[in-house]
């Protein structure tokens, strides 16, 4: 969302759930004090070796349990070397730079640093706004223009991943895979996903002009921010007794809505079923996890292994299994959570897949929140699929490849995967 997400994103895509806390107002300008850097360093460090397992940000950490973690880890970064070319770096800036040094900020940078030098885009820094933001993308309701971004880990820029339907983006010109050049004229070129996110957020009534780049073609397309609430499940009863249930995150109100959905799917008494995770950037690991459980027979829904070894599993019961032939719609901008669910549909042999193949995210962040407000966002190991398959880098690929006819769809609306789908079925 104006966040992700991979993810769920909400231009991130990152989805949490908290309430979302008011910034500190900036403290007076002043010498950057050794301890305010040391303990951001120091924070920052230990974080990353951290073996929790969790998939895209379900959990935080807790303060008391953060510090029970650390107490055994030694790190050895911070020296006194260190402590005095960053005094030293700070002076510099305080006796040359042509304007005064925005202190909060220029710690902030030192904490986003430390984050980024791993050289993960899902590992980062999020400052007291960024991370009120992020509650606002898990609740689903949040002023913005209604666009999942993700940005490559090779990437300069960002790229428009998939738009949030009657969002103020949907009806724009903006399309998927849009190449994010300025926003407000401001080039964004090497900033981060976070950074771009900020830019493009903002007060509904409020107007953002985001320079793209399709193709060989550079456009201008100026949008009006609006207050964006996501209905992450629909159902639409098509044809021939063909039940159709449109997932487009999975966020912490998208299982209720997957279950209201599957209930209209039964009520209606179709016999088949279309289940579109085209566009969907993922989201939260407990959601994917309880709708699987509405699908799949019983066994195993994904399971995570971090650098030790550690593996955790999560599973289903069977208790509420779909017997219906199923085919589930794909694309490249189906990453993550989509990722778990159509994955662990194909290896129960419950599905087949239709459309290209997915994004490729097989790996697992946690959110770790801190006292002061502000969290960071780690990388802390990998998921499989049931048979054991790390999808990360490569992808899931269909059953039945279809590329999508854009320009059929531009032309009369035409959705020639969906047709595809329908298709299958009716056979």
């Amino acid at each position: 969302m104006d966040n992700n997400n991979e993810v769920q994103e909400n231009e991130n895509k990152v989805v949490i759930e908290e309430q979302a806390v008011k910034p500190e107002k900036p403290k007076k300008k002043g010498r950057l004090t050794w301890s305010g850097v040391l303990l951001g360093i120091l924070i920052g460090i230990l974080l990353m070796f951290i073996p929790t397992v969790i998939i895209c940000l379900v959990n935080i950490l807790s303060i008391s349990s953060l510090n029970a973690r650390l107490s055994n880890i030694d790190s050895t970064i911070v020296t006194q070397d260190v402590a005095t070319k960053l005094d030293n770096l700070d002076a510099i800036l305080n006796a040359y730079y042509y304007e005064d040094v925005d202190k909060e900020a220029e710690k902030d940078a030192l904490y986003y640093g430390i984050m980024e030098s791993v050289g993960d885009p899902y590992t980062c820094y999020y400052n007291e706004e960024e991370i009120a933001q992020l509650y606002e993308d898990l609740a689903g309701k949040f002023e913005g223009i209604g666009a999942y971004i993700h940005k490559d880990i090779d990437a300069d820029y960002c790229t428009i991943q998939s738009l949030i339907p009657n969002s103020p983006a949907a009806e724009s010109e903006l399309e998927p895979d849009d190449i994010i050049i300025k926003v407000d004229g401001t080039d964004t070129y090497g900033m981060t996903l976070n950074e771009v996110v900020s830019m493009i957020r903002g007060d509904e009534g409020t107007s953002v002009v985001l320079t793209i780049k399709r193709g060989d073609e550079e456009k201008e397309i100026t949008i009006v921010r609006a207050k964006v609430e996501t209905i992450s499940a629909t159902y639409e009863s098509l044809d021939n007794g063909i039940g159709l249930i449109t997932i487009t995150e999975f966020n912490d109100n998208t299982y209720e809505f997957f279950k209201e959905a599957k209930q209209q799917f039964i009520d209606n008494g179709d016999t088949a079923l279309i289940l579109d995770l085209r566009g969907n950037p993922g989201g939260n690991l407990d959601t994917v996890v309880n709708i699987a459980q509405e699908i799949l027979p019983q066994g195993l829904v994904v399971y995570t292994e971090d650098k030790y070894g550690k593996r955790e599993e999560y599973k289903c019961d069977g208790k509420k299994e779909m017997n219906v032939p199923i085919v589930v719609l794909v694309d490249g901008s189906s990453a993550s959570a989509s990722e778990i669910l159509a994955g662990a549909i194909k290896d129960h042999n419950k599905g087949t897949l239709i459309g290209t193949t997915t994004f490729g995210k097989g790996i697992v962040q946690k959110l770790i929140s801190l006292s002061d407000g502000t969290a960071v966002k780690i990388t802390v190991s990998k998921y499989y699929t049931p048979n054991g398959v790390n999808i990360h880098g490569t992808g899931i690929e269909p059953d039945i490849e279809v590329e999508f006819d854009a320009d059929a769809y531009t032309e009369n609306g035409t959705d020639n995967q969906m047709e595809a789908a329908i298709e299958y079925l009716t056979k």
